[in-house]
């Protein structure tokens, strides 16, 4: 049977809608906090609160095709399977039909609409153990159904049954997993060594007690199916980057380096990773709470992911323009339906693709050369000492100092020089990059605390923080009136701020409101406020404003608020904006020809 992605999502949806169940629809792929995880990594994972009683307001049965981000396996995102983002078809009971529904209508869909065969099919049900007993019922529902007997395996608790680790009170119970040959054409597949799972119906019939577990009156069905590896199945494919999801990527990529993705080897793999990142970070930009690149929490992932992609445009031989070409296939052609949020945001999407891959592109080719020299280090060291030793043990491990420094000075995530080292055979000193990095951050906190003027009459507690307030000034001048405006002056002290800038002409109401409402929104973002040095070549690459460039030696301190101001400046500064209260500008006048005077108070 061939079968499209939006085919495949139809039918799955038409299917449990004539069962009675309500398409849902798909949430946020960004945890809200309430499970402890930092995007969804399955599809009954939102709907936790309502497996656990809460009344949901769509009724007892419901389905839908959620969209999942999990990078646990990334370093394993290149071969014929791994995704970061993912979909999972789900459907559920909360307290209504049970296992002879839910099994009657599995075999229903796999064998009549998907066309699977049933000979072939294979499950597992739970073995049972001292605190719940053998699931012969569905084993029996099954056979009943039509899978031969000798298809049908008991396995123990690690295996086929679902709970939540560490509570109590909570629903939980047996699973019912679902096996298909990968060869279906294999004359006698063998179980499980030719099978791969296709999806499992969890039976929540039990409450978990402190010792053991209970009956639960109200019983629960959680069905998950994976929707790309079903797609690779009903396609009779063995690579799941040869459906429909990926071939128009994956022919675009092979245009724009002039290599065929049959080629195999570090092609292969490079068009698999670049396909893949480019994906997720449509997802996650694209998302309901557009989430954009950072240093950390989501962001830090978000980050990772693409740089490992820019990295990998480099192997393939193309640009990282290419991830945006790659982009718009996936939100022009292959998601438009699903998720038509994302034609909504598509400029935004690929702007912000474009910015943090510039970003990369500028340090990259001076970053792998440090990291070169680091390898080339310790290779020449080991040479040294194998002339003077020959017991002499090589060594493998790329020092924690020098893996901060790519992190500090390139941007180079720890994860992606760990990557690049073991490529080499090599390793990388975690804790001694964490004790450099804990060391920066003493370092960052005694500068904060004040040793250049910088236009400050004092260093009090009031005038760090305006100092900090004309950070925030001066980006968003830029944004709202020009980029090309520049501080020409400050004065700062205890009751108030002024500024000077270059602007031909008086500023409207409009703007200066505009202007208010920006320094005030990063304000309550309470951004962190991240102090480096770095050479003034590295701050000019990675676009860090200097007013006086004169006045700057060959290292150069700089401060950055997220990616909304980055500036070299000698501090001192705040540690968050939050700290700064709400900002208002009282007047705007002209300072000189061509500059114009902000001053202004933190209330």
């Amino acid at each position: 049977m061939k079968i499209t992605g939006k085919e495949l999502r139809q039918k799955w949806l038409d299917f449990y809608k004539s069962k009675g169940h309500t398409d849902i629809g798909a949430v946020s792929l960004i945890g809200d906090g309430t499970t402890g995880v930092m995007f969804n990594v399955a599809g009954m994972q939102p709907l936790m609160p309502y497996l656990l009683g809460k009344t949901h307001p769509a009724g007892k049965r419901l389905c839908n095709v959620q969209g999942c981000v999990r990078t646990v396996d990334i370093d394993s995102v290149g071969d014929a399977s791994h995704f970061t983002f993912f979909e999972m078809m789900g459907n559920w009971s909360l307290g209504d039909y049970f296992k002879k529904e839910k099994t009657a209508w599995t075999f229903e869909l796999l064998t009549e609409v998907f066309g699977l065969d049933k000979d072939k099919l294979c499950t597992t049900v739970f073995e049972g153990n001292d605190s719940a007993p053998r699931d012969g019922e569905t084993a029996a529902l099954l056979i009943g159904l039509g899978i031969k007997p000798e298809h049908v395996f008991y396995l123990p608790k690690e295996d086929n049954w679902w709970e939540l680790e560490g509570t109590v009170g909570t629903p939980c119970g047996p699973d019912n997993e679902w096996f298909y040959p990968l060869d279906a054409d294999k004359p006698d597949p063998v179980f499980p060594d030719d099978y791969v799972e296709i999806g499992n119906d969890v039976y929540m019939q039990y409450k978990k007690l402190e010792k053991g577990y209970a009956p639960l009156e109200n019983k629960n069905v959680d069905t998950g199916f994976g929707f790309d590896r079903m797609l690779l199945f009903l396609n009779g494919l063995h690579d799941a980057y040869l459906t429909d999801l990926f071939t128009g990527v994956l022919g675009k990529l092979e245009e724009l380096s002039g290599k065929k993705y049959s080629d195999g080897g570090q092609t292969q793999k490079a068009m698999r990773i670049i396909a893949d990142h480019t994906r997720t970070t449509v997802m996650l930009i694209g998302d309901r709470q557009s989430l954009l690149p950072s240093n950390v929490g989501a962001g830090y992932i978000l980050r990772r992911i693409m740089r490992r992609a820019i990295r990998w445009c480099r192997t393939l031989g193309v640009s990282s323009d290419a991830m945006l070409d790659v982009a718009k296939i996936f939100i022009e052609e292959v998601y438009s339906e699903a998720y038509p949020l994302l034609a909504e945001k598509e400029e935004y999407i690929l702007a912000e693709i474009k910015k943090e891959a510039d970003k990369f592109e500028a340090t990259l080719v001076t970053g792998m050369k440090e990291f070169e020299k680091c390898v080339t280090g310790l290779e020449r060291k080991n040479e040294f000492m194998k002339k003077s030793n020959p017991d002499y043990v090589p060594e493998t491990v790329i020092g924690g100092k020098a893996a901060f420094r790519l992190y500090d000075t390139y941007g180079f995530p720890l994860e992606l020089t760990e990557e690049l080292a073991a490529e080499r055979g090599l390793t990388v000193d975690r804790e001694g990059f964490e004790a450099a990095f804990k060391e920066h951050q003493e370092k960052s906190r005694v500068i904060q605390k004040g040793e250049a003027k910088g236009g400050l009459e004092s260093h009090s507690e009031m005038a760090i923080k305006y100092h900090t307030a004309t950070h925030l000034l001066n980006a968003a001048l830029k944004a709202v009136l020009s980029p090309d405006c520049n501080q020409r002056g400050s004065n700062i002290n205890d009751e108030r701020m002024r500024f000077d800038f270059n602007f031909d002409r008086p500023m409207t109401p409009e703007e200066i409101k505009a202007v208010e409402d920006l320094v005030n929104e990063k304000i309550r973002e309470d951004i962190p406020v991240v102090y480096r040095e770095m050479t003034l070549e590295e701050a000019r690459a990675e676009h860090f404003v200097g007013v006086f460039d004169s006045k700057y030696g060959e290292v150069v301190k700089t401060y950055s608020i997220g990616e909304f101001s980055k500036e070299m400046c000698g501090g001192p500064h705040v540690a968050r904006t939050g700290e700064l209260g709400h900002f208002k500008i009282v007047k705007e006048q002209s300072s000189s020809a061509g500059v114009r005077r902000i001053k202004a108070i933190l209330e």
